[in-house]
């Protein structure tokens, strides 16, 4: 197996070949999860704590699905609710979470850095369910492995990840993915929503859609985040509508092949148009949540072999871990 993470905080410290472990392993779970009998044993006996700083419906709920699919034991914490906010620090939550001994802890915090700080004090594998604008890893899997299925392969293609990549976490991590890939890739919006540090990430970077979309493979539209903003980034949604969501008119200039991608939530009218989304023959975003499960399905199985392992290691030693 070549897969020797104890921890899945980011895309980079995967190397090409632990990428298409995970994307080999989650295509057999996508079997799976279309039989009737849907269940494995792969985490049985394991507890899954799943501590969403941030609110998330599909990212919690997948990751939920796919630790009961797997047989864990699957605690949703309540942290809207818990100590940290009555004032408790991420070392003390750290703290508390060892005492009640998890196997899998899956983590969604608004800061960039808080999952790293904790899988530094837990024994026990953590998986970075999204933190501030650093990282989404499982979404960029999920996405490769819709990108993979649709396509074919996942190296050699041309990819436009389009709207507000300033303050995406997807899109850097689709970045590292991709370009580890062998693709070429593009960045697409408006001068106000690109960052200079990510053309740095080996991506062009255009600030015309049809420039943009060009014999693209791939379309990958990014969803306006107001949450994170903190001043006019743009016009008015009418306007950004106007030069950078996706309609037939602009997809037109890409592959006549292209599929078109999303990470959701959409929003209709502002990003992308009602029917290019719907669109059965180019649209894929479906595939992506069915994608999701999958991909974290097989993050979880192979960060739980290597912890079991790790455990037997030290059980021989003599040590605890």
């Amino acid at each position: 197996m070549s897969f020797r993470q104890r921890h899945l905080l980011g895309i980079e410290p995967l190397s090409p070949q632990e990428i298409v472990t995970i994307l080999d392993l989650a295509d057999r779970y996508v079997d799976l999860n279309r039989r009737t009998v849907k269940q494995s044993d792969a985490l049985a006996g394991l507890t899954q704590i799943n501590m969403f700083f941030e609110n998330s419906t599909r990212t919690q709920a997948s990751f939920e699905l796919a630790g009961k699919r797997l047989g864990a034991d699957v605690m949703n914490m309540a942290v809207a609710q818990s100590s940290v906010k009555k004032g408790e620090t991420l070392i003390d939550t750290a703290l508390t979470l060892n005492a009640m001994h998890p196997d899998l802890l899956v983590v969604r915090h608004q800061n960039s850095g808080a999952v790293n700080l904790l899988a530094s004090k837990v024994n026990c594998a953590v998986l970075n369910a999204g933190d501030g604008r650093h990282e989404h890893p499982t979404q960029a899997l999920l996405d490769a492995l819709t990108i993979r299925r649709a396509k074919g392969r996942i190296q050699r293609l041309t990819i436009a990840i389009c709207g507000d990549v300033a303050h995406s976490r997807v899109a850097r991590s689709n970045l590292i993915l991709l370009g580890k890939m062998e693709n070429r890739l593009r960045l697409v919006g408006p001068p106000t929503l690109m960052p200079a540090g990510f053309a740095e990430l080996g991506a062009e970077v255009y600030d015309d859609m049809r420039e943009g979309l060009e014999g693209a493979d791939v379309v990958m539209m990014l969803r306006l985040q107001k949450e994170r903003m903190d001043g006019g980034f743009i016009p008015s949604e009418r306007e950004y509508y106007h030069r950078y969501g996706l309609d037939a008119e602009k997809l037109a200039v890409a592959k006549p092949d292209a599929i078109v991608m999303h990470p959701g939530p959409m929003n209709r009218g502002v990003e992308i148009d009602g029917e290019i989304a719907d669109d059965i023959n180019r649209s894929v975003i479906q595939e992506q949540v069915e994608m999701g499960v999958a991909v974290r399905m097989a993050c979880m199985d192979l960060l739980a072999r290597n912890l079991r392992a790790e455990r037997g290691r030290a059980a021989v030693e003599g040590t605890y871990v």
